[in-house]
């Protein structure tokens, strides 16, 4: 369980810096938090720059109703 929450911290910090987030503090986004509207709040500009640091990583998202997900 240990490299699972290393991991999500290092998803957090990511999300923070890709997304030029510098009022928040990766370590209090809660895991389940929504990304968009209630959550941290994001914009569809955000979406985009987010799915670009993805595919850095590989991660490819196919279509628009598993993307929301």
């Amino acid at each position: 369980m240990e490299g699972a929450e290393a991991l999500k911290s290092e998803i957090k910090k990511l999300i923070v810096e890709a997304l030029a987030l510098g009022d928040v503090d990766p370590q209090q986004i809660e895991t389940d938090a929504e990304l968009f509207g209630e959550g941290l709040g994001l914009d569809s500009i955000d979406v985009l720059e987010g799915v670009m640091v993805l595919e850095r990583y590989g991660v490819t998202i196919e279509d628009a109703p598993e993307g929301k997900d």
